[in-house]
């Protein structure tokens, strides 16, 4: 690990820890804490897929259904109006929304094999702004003079990296730039999790053999065939799924760096009490046998 130690964690001059885990277990929440200190720079993995890897993909998908309205298509075409996604921390629906959801048509989805691109358009994107870690803690020092460096992940960190592989090249990349933080969660965190995509589901990004098993049983089980299938129906079946599918491959990536419990998440109310959760849980690491 990049801190092998305790006491490396808290005399290091420069801190740079990256949090994975399943949503609303306090990524984005620690990492703005983090940043208003002053001193730790907040690389968001979602803003920058939005900003820099997708964005162009983002901005022409909502060109295209402008073109639709012949009002808006004559402005666009005489470069009378500008159309982008305003995508912020706290506001990455462009994202989502570019992503959808597979189904029929009529119900809001998208034929199944356009979600698949879009999924895997989101996959390479995903990868290639996790790849983009290491540039960002060398510009955030250089440029803006940041000592210390958080890289907030997304949930689906997981589909593309391999914990139990000691190879793997997207670990071996990132662990060499940072601590990687598993924020653990609990039954009940889970249940909530599908409590509240049960009332609002949203598109996510699956491992493309992930879907096609999960789209395939769907259709077979419900007898359906494509332009039968209601979108939210579809990504509400699929959701729980998808967590049992995360779980296991979260806990391999847990051998590549630290975990923090709910309780330990709990402790943490300013950058002392961060450094000592992270530094107990170096040493309950390395007290527990890989």
């Amino acid at each position: 690990m990049l801190y092998p130690d305790a006491k490396s964690w808290r005399n290091a001059p420069r801190k740079h820890v990256l949090f994975y885990g399943m949503s609303g277990l306090g990524k984005t929440h620690l990492s703005n804490m983090l940043r208003e200190a002053g001193d730790w720079f907040h690389y968001s993995i979602d803003y920058r897929i939005g900003t820099r890897h997708m964005g162009e993909l983002i901005a022409d998908n909502a060109k295209a259904h402008a073109m639709q309205v012949p009002f808006l298509r004559d402005l666009l075409l005489s470069d009378s109006i500008y159309i982008g996604s305003n995508i912020t921390f706290d506001n990455l629906a462009p994202v989502s929304s570019y992503l959808g959801k597979p189904g029929s048509v009529s119900k809001g989805g998208m034929p199944i094999g356009e979600y698949r691109a879009r999924q895997e358009q989101f996959r390479r994107a995903e990868i290639a702004a996790l790849n983009d870690t290491g540039y960002f803690i060398e510009r955030a020092a250089r440029l803006y003079g940041y000592p210390h460096f958080i890289c907030d992940t997304g949930g689906s960190i997981c589909e593309w990296a391999d914990g139990t592989d000691p190879n793997d090249p997207l670990l071996t990349e990132l662990s060499q730039h940072c601590l990687l933080v598993r924020l653990e969660g609990s039954e009940a965190h889970t249940a909530e999790l599908i409590r509240r995509f049960d009332r609002a589901p949203k598109p996510m990004a699956y491992l493309p053999e992930f879907l096609t098993a999960a789209w395939d049983e769907y259709l077979r089980d419900n007898k359906m065939v494509e332009d039968d299938v209601d979108p939210d129906s579809f990504i509400r079946w699929t959701y729980s799924r998808a967590l049992a599918h995360r779980k296991p491959r979260y806990e391999a990536m847990a051998q590549w760096g630290v975990t923090l419990t709910p309780a330990d998440v709990e402790r943490v109310h300013d950058t002392d009490s961060f450094n000592d959760v992270i530094a107990d849980a170096i040493e309950r690491r390395a007290q527990t046998p890989i």
